[in-house]
């Protein structure tokens, strides 16, 4: 970006943030004494998950929505998004006074409709449009098209992308006096606030790190590849950084970073980290929230130590119904619970030889018969969980002396999701 061209962007970005102050208060930019001492360094959380609708969204949807007024638009202004950005664009709309209306899929749950609804406060109009994303999207476009309205996208335009980068206007005039960063590590969904951050702190001696889900690696494999993919399918559990596509826009801003800037996290991991920040430090995190703070744990020791690392916390919308989940996966990736398919012999004792293996850790969390009808034996669904790590390769290790054979479905994703 040519010198004229940043000097304006950065101006733009200036201007975003002093004019949310009309909106909220900056958000914390806090010291993290838990991880500080972790990585022996000196960790600041940008608490975007502060926020009055518990994301960065907000900023984008503020940004885009200011221009169109100053440009003459009148609204309605129409998104199509069953997360963060539908709430930032809900809020805003009641903050204007003007009209919005949000498509969400039909799937959505309530739990979001109803913050969105409330943000909005009597502006908005929820329509629950298609089963899937790409159905909302259509009609949400379509509707622009026949009511002559305002189109706000999440993540792939420009008004929206200065938005974002008001994160990096705001850290920056938070830090002490005499600390500069070092690095800066933040999620990456559709790519709109590494856009921003990347492009408002240009010409900085920062090293930038990318944070992608494992099953969204969108930025990763596009960087691979020299050019903007679609990855054939995502895992939609990190739904705030589950996109197929990265803008094209933010893609033009990051392409020239490495392969090596971006860590993508397992979603096993990703939840023992909000399960950690829940209890250790007391702070709601949702998936792509916790993203950034995970990937600490991949950067290499000789790249953090000693150093400022700002952490983007991204978001803090968590459907504690989704707990039982998140727990379970925490487990799971760490060895903690496992699931397996046991056969066992029809014979009076086999149940007590078999509970007796079990060591004074293991605690039976499932046991369920798959098949009664068989004479000599029976398949049995069981779950266990041990506060040991390592301690199921004992058990096996004894199952397997018993005489008792087993197959273990706790990575097998297609039974075990079916089945558990």
């Amino acid at each position: 970006m040519a010198n004229s061209e940043l000097a304006a962007f950065r101006l733009g970005v200036d201007c975003a943030a002093q004019q949310l102050r009309s909106l909220f208060d900056a958000t914390p930019l806090q010291r993290n004494d838990f991880l500080s001492v972790r990585y022996g360094a000196d960790i600041y959380l940008k608490r975007e998950d502060l926020s009055p609708v518990r994301s960065y969204k907000i900023r984008g949807a503020f940004n885009a929505i200011v221009q169109a007024i100053n440009a003459g638009a009148k609204g309605p202004f129409v998104c199509a998004s069953a997360g963060n950005h539908a709430q930032g664009v809900a809020y805003v709309c009641k903050h204007f006074n003007v009209r919005g209306v949000i498509f969400m899929p039909v799937t959505t749950p309530q739990q979001k409709v109803f913050k969105t609804r409330s943000f909005g406060a009597g502006n908005v109009d929820i329509r629950l449009e298609g089963d899937y994303f790409d159905d909302t999207l259509k009609a949400a476009q379509e509707y622009c098209s026949n009511e002559n309205a305002v189109f706000l996208p999440p993540f792939d335009d420009d008004h929206v992308i200065t938005g974002q980068a008001s994160v990096a206007a705001e850290f920056m005039m938070q830090l002490p006096e005499d600390v500069q960063p070092d690095m800066v590590v933040m999620p990456v969904g559709g790519g709109g606030l590494a856009a921003g951050l990347t492009r408002y702190l240009q010409g900085r001696n920062i090293d930038f790190r990318f944070i992608e889900p494992k099953g969204a690696p969108s930025l990763q494999k596009s960087l691979e590849a020299g050019e903007l993919i679609t990855l054939p399918k995502v895992d939609n559990f990190v739904d705030g950084a589950a996109v197929a596509r990265i803008g094209q826009k933010n893609f033009t801003a990051l392409k020239g970073f490495l392969v090596k800037d971006c860590i993508t996290i397992p979603e096993g991991r990703l939840c023992a980290t909000m399960i950690e920040m829940l209890n250790v430090e007391g702070i709601v995190l949702e998936p792509a929230g916790a993203l950034a703070i995970d990937a600490l744990r991949d950067i290499p020791q000789a790249d953090i130590a000693g150093k400022s690392v700002v952490v983007i916390v991204s978001g803090g919308n968590f459907d504690f119904e989704r707990l039982p989940d998140v727990k379970e996966r925490a487990l799971r990736f760490e060895g903690l619970k496992k699931y397996f398919i046991l056969r066992m012999p029809q014979r009076p004792g086999a149940l007590k030889d078999f509970l007796n293996l079990l060591g004074p850790q293991d605690d039976i969390a499932r046991f369920e018969y798959l098949k009664k009808s068989a004479r000599n034996f029976g398949s049995v669904l069981i779950g266990i969980e041990t506060r040991e790590v390592g301690g199921f390769e004992r058990l096996f290790a004894r199952i397997t002396e018993a005489g008792f054979t087993y197959e273990d479905i706790t990575d097998n994703d297609t039974l075990a999701n079916f089945i558990v």
